[in-house]
């Protein structure tokens, strides 16, 4: 990642950036509908940005979640989106690096995610067996389900994962 790359929370006027960079960082999926009711809510989400000479280059939100049955300080990674030009090059690192201490500092004991594992392995995120999505996930993306422990003493969730409206969509949760 180049120096001259800023990772900063997210604010207001950073929406026409957010608006263009998801179609161009996945051209195939509108996550735009996700992405905007996340930031309007009023609490519970941290959106952080890359910025390099005044442009967005790259985002990542980061969601609080529960779970079903137990008192938790859980979070849910997702969407992460880099300009097509700059993918590749340690921006979408930084950006869950840079969340994942953010939400340790702030308590959250575990981050989960659903993504590609050998991206997501790189950050020490493994499979998770303990908590359930909260709808059923095809068997093929099973191993897209992962966690990472942010509290070395944390003790291993179990239950559900409990989300907030904007990921109550089953369609996100399927091919």
């Amino acid at each position: 990642m180049s120096a001259s790359v800023a990772i900063r929370q997210g604010a207001p006027d950073d929406s026409d950036g957010i608006e263009a960079l998801y179609p161009d960082a996945f051209p195939d999926e509108d996550l735009l509908p996700v992405v905007r009711k996340l930031l309007d809510m009023p609490s519970g989400v941290l959106s952080l940005v890359a910025v390099e000479d005044g442009v967005l280059v790259g985002h990542v939100i980061f969601t609080d979640c529960g779970l079903s049955d137990a008192e938790a300080r859980l979070a849910l990674l997702g969407p992460l989106g880099v300009a097509s030009a700059r993918q590749g090059q340690g921006i979408g690192s930084a950006l869950v690096r840079d969340g994942r201490e953010r939400l340790r500092q702030a308590g959250i004991t575990h981050v989960f995610v659903l993504g590609d594992p050998a991206y997501y392995a790189r950050f020490g995120f493994a499979p998770e067996t303990g908590v359930a999505t909260p709808f059923e996930l095809p068997v093929s993306w099973r191993d897209a389900w992962q966690s990472l422990a942010l509290a070395a003493a944390a003790r291993p969730p179990r239950g559900t994962l409990s989300v907030p409206e904007p990921w109550s969509d089953p369609a996100l949760w399927a091919p």
